[in-house]
């Protein structure tokens, strides 16, 4: 289960949210001068990235607001959350992380400081390995 840290009520559990797919993905400025094959694309088409992926959230039972969020799509740990609208962040993987002063407490990126397991809640002894129960 992620915690994820709403830009205007603060960290939430996951079920508070829903996934919007990928972000920066812009409207066609015509979409009725597109071809079938483009408007297919801009419908369809979306990177499958492994690794850190932007992605659109809602807090659904909460504000209601729609934000970006940085995440790694293998350890789902989450690297930054910003507001829609502004670019995407550069994280660079040599850029130190800051962490957790006490275990289990949670850090702004999203991750615990849990035994290097980054985005686990604590007490939560490996990520998992299958899509079972995702």
């Amino acid at each position: 289960m992620l915690l994820i840290s709403c830009p205007n009520c603060g960290p939430r559990d996951e079920t508070e949210f829903h996934y919007g797919g990928q972000a920066h993905i812009a409207y066609p400025e015509n979409p009725n001068d597109l071809s079938d094959r483009e408007w297919a694309e801009y419908l369809f088409y979306r990177e499958n990235t492994k690794g850190t992926f932007a992605e659109r959230w809602v807090h659904s039972t909460g504000c209601r607001q729609w934000f970006n969020m940085l995440r790694d799509t293998v350890s789902y740990e989450i690297h930054s959350i910003y507001a829609m609208g502004q670019p995407r962040p550069d994280i660079t993987a040599s850029s130190p992380k800051a962490a957790p002063e006490k275990p289990g407490e949670f850090t702004q990126s999203g991750a615990y400081g849990q035994a290097g397991e980054p985005g686990l809640a604590p007490g939560t002894a490996t990520a998992p390995t299958t899509s079972e129960g995702v």
